[in-house]
């Protein structure tokens, strides 16, 4: 199989750096395709302080970490990891034409690996709260590191009151904070008050501490506190590039694919958080084995790559 080079096409594109992307640039590397993965910088797993239900790493280890063994692990067997984002993207006859920072890039395939990006509540120093741990964003990776902790849970009632349920088996105190009383219906409350859930209306304000936050309520009531702040918002999904291309998304904005990650768009495949709403590291990668093995079947042995997209 030859590689291609120069002003050739690609055999694939990927359009991510995080988890899923570098696993898959791992995988063609080693496939023998010529691949290269557009890293932008901001991978959601930048943000992780420690992960302990990454497979493979019983201690834990920290995203940036993490990050930096996938990209060598892709380098050492001859992937292309380069800074800087897509800008757009089209599909041509035979390959996709990228518009990056670093200029044209054409390839015959494209995986997206762009991620999402979660809401959260606008706290004074939340990036640090999140690299202290007291801001934390997925209950599925790490509510078992919160268990024994009082909980707070911060977003409108349809997705919080079902992430408090599911942290008060961890917790031992799991409170919903609201800033009026009417942000939680009757209903919602009475769901959440027999599954042992707190409500604690009239919440004014979130000071973080360096183990956890003062809680300021409203009209001079008594100041409390907690130890892990979750966010239950909802995220936005990083899918622009697929529907410029042409791909369908959900109704949220997740990439709709089929069992082998393939768009609706031939030739384009979405991996990771941007294909699929649980946004687990372990999923990326099995997303990106599936993609790339099957990119590696669908290119088939090719000969002389091409020099020009029609």
């Amino acid at each position: 199989m030859t590689r291609s080079s120069g002003s050739q096409i690609l055999d694939v594109a990927i359009v991510g750096g995080g988890p899923a992307g570098l696993a898959a640039a791992t995988y063609l590397a080693r496939f023998l395709r010529s691949v290269i993965s557009f890293d932008a910088g901001d991978a959601r797993a930048k943000l992780i302080p420690k992960s302990h239900n990454c497979p493979g790493f019983p201690d834990g280890i920290n995203g940036d970490e993490l990050l930096g063994r996938l990209r060598a692990q892709a380098r050492q067997y001859g992937a292309s990891i380069a800074d800087g984002y897509v800008a757009h993207a089209e599909k041509r006859e035979e390959c996709f034409v990228l518009t990056t920072a670093g200029g044209m890039v054409q390839a015959r395939r494209v995986i997206l690996a762009t991620g999402i990006v979660d809401k959260a509540p606008p706290i004074e120093g939340l990036q640090q709260a999140i690299a202290d741990g007291i801001v934390r964003l997925c209950p599925v990776c790490d509510a078992y590191e919160a268990r024994g902790s009082c909980i707070g849970v911060v977003g409108p009632e349809h997705l919080a009151v079902r992430e408090a349920l599911f942290l008060k088996e961890y917790g031992s105190r799991v409170a919903l904070l609201a800033n009026y009383s009417d942000d939680v219906s009757e209903a919602a409350r009475a769901v959440a008050l027999a599954g042992g859930v707190e409500i604690w209306d009239a919440v004014d304000d979130l000071i973080p501490r360096r183990t956890g936050f003062d809680v300021v309520m409203a009209e001079g009531a008594p100041l409390r506190n907690i130890d892990v702040v979750y966010p239950s918002m909802g995220c936005d999904v990083r899918s622009e590039l697929a529907v410029a291309l042409g791909a369908i998304c959900d109704e949220e904005g997740y990439v709709l694919v089929n069992q082998h990650l393939e768009t609706s768009t031939p030739g384009l495949y979405a991996i990771g958080d941007v294909a699929e709403g649980l946004n687990q590291i372990a999923v990326g990668f099995g997303h990106a084995a599936t993609a790339a093995a099957h990119i590696h079947h669908d290119l088939g042995e090719c000969a002389e790559p091409a020099t020009k997209c029609r």
